[in-house]
């Protein structure tokens, strides 16, 4: 059908002409690939977070910077980083970007029995975690040295958010009634054996249940504590204890939760006058710190509202998570944390308390922070303003104009929550 003319084709391939175009193809094609590779050199940020009001009170932190990411840490945080530097950008206009929320103060031994440990009245972290910004938990106590194993593989080894725990003294965890009150079952070597075997994942000891008026459970949770070198976390349903000596037995860096509330297995650290007792002040000076833990049934604003006027604001805001304890006055921790922030606490304050301050009260200051190579756990938030209604679990309400909500939650460098599409691919990032 075709007839070539092969002199001809010869004739050019061997001319002036032809090498002269070649010459501009190689040129051209050199041209391209050097682009390409200059183009991927420039997009070295996996994402890119624009716009937002930082706060990072380990770094001092607050104010308008952009965030950068890659390979799951943090980059940098500086002013106006180039768009064109990054695969993906979020744009935070009118947000805060916040360190990942740490709950230190949640029961996560999710199982089928019937208890805490192992059990159906904990909870999977990863269904409630990150919706509120929450990166981070510590997991209160439900699992002992004996059940620790089974709780590592079955939570921890599988679960997105990071789950960290404080280590009952009762070996088998939080059982219930009368396998959790078994003083023989607390041996404060084994305790601190399993600690050290898993150091940086078991971040304590944790106390919780004991009817009796003898001192033996506080004494070996302490033993344990110095073997290990971590902090008690005193749950301090203890009804014989008297508030006084706790505190006094307390040490500096140990943590007392349940702290804003009246029950009847402990005393209130307010007097018949609503005045802070001075054991409390005093452990406060002396460096015990106190979390909220909130729950089902134990934060009270009548108690909350005249200890935050008074100087006792919360170091953390433990949820106290579990099963019956989310669909009630607590809701989350961001929903805690916004009621401080209706109280009277600044911003700074509430974010310092969700995120620095209680990576340090688990000596683990890799966390709750944006410095350069530190994990890229991040909260993106928005405050919502209007007419809002908080209630405590005595059902009482606090009206406040100001409510915390989590817009987009990173964990590890990876969107693990997108409230309203932020981090979606839209037409801009998909072409870079």
């Amino acid at each position: 059908m075709f007839n070539f003319n092969f002199n001809l084709i010869n004739y050019f391939m061997n001319s002036n002409l032809f090498s002269l175009l070649k010459a501009k193809t190689v040129l051209s094609v050199f041209a391209v690939m050097s682009f390409t590779i200059l183009g991927l050199t420039a997009q070295q940020i996996d994402i890119l977070i624009k716009n937002g009001h930082v706060i990072d009170p380990k770094n001092n932190v607050d104010g308008i910077f952009d965030v950068a990411i890659t390979g799951g840490k943090i980059d940098k945080v500086a002013p106006n980083i180039p768009a064109s530097e990054a695969r993906r950008v979020i744009d935070a206009k009118d947000k805060y970007v916040t360190p990942g929320f740490i709950d230190p103060h949640t029961h996560v031994f999710v199982g089928t029995e019937r208890s805490y440990a192992n059990g159906f009245s904990s909870l999977s972290p990863d269904n409630i975690t990150f919706k509120a910004g929450i990166t981070t938990v510590v997991d209160a106590g439900t699992s002992g040295w004996r059940s620790f194993p089974l709780f590592k593989r079955n939570v921890i080894d599988r679960s997105a958010t990071r789950v960290l725990a404080f280590l009952n003294i009762a070996g088998g965890g939080m059982t219930g009634f009368p396998s959790e009150e078994d003083v023989n079952d607390m041996d404060a070597r084994m305790t601190s054996l399993v600690i050290n075997q898993n150091r940086g994942t078991i971040v304590g000891v944790k106390l919780g249940h004991y009817n009796g008026s003898d001192w033996t459970p506080f004494d070996r949770s302490i033993e344990a504590c110095n073997l290990s070198d971590v902090p008690l976390f005193l749950e301090c349903h203890l009804r014989e204890y008297p508030l006084d000596e706790i505190l006094k037995r307390m040490r500096k860096g140990d943590i007392y939760t349940h702290s804003y509330c009246t029950a009847s297995d402990r005393e209130c650290i307010l007097d018949e006058n609503g005045i802070l007792k001075n054991s409390v002040i005093q452990a406060k000076n002396k460096g015990v710190l106190f979390d909220v833990g909130h729950g089902g049934a134990m934060f009270h604003f009548d108690i909350a509202i005249p200890a935050i006027k008074q100087g006792l604001k919360p170091d953390s805001f433990g949820s106290d998570l579990h099963r019956s304890s989310m669909n009630g006055g607590m809701r989350s921790m961001i929903e805690t944390m916004s009621k401080f922030l209706n109280m009277g606490m600044s911003l700074t304050e509430v974010i310092n308390s969700a995120t620095w301050s209680p990576a340090q009260a688990i000596k683990r200051p890799d966390l709750g922070n944006l410095s350069p190579g530190s994990d890229a756990d991040i909260a993106i938030i928005s405050i919502r303003r209007g007419e809002f209604g908080f209630v405590d679990t005595r059902n009482n309400r606090l009206p406040g104009d100001r409510c915390l909500e989590a817009e987009v939650t990173i964990r590890a460098g990876r969107v693990v929550w997108d409230l309203n599409g932020l981090a979606a691919w839209g037409t801009e990032s998909r072409n870079r």
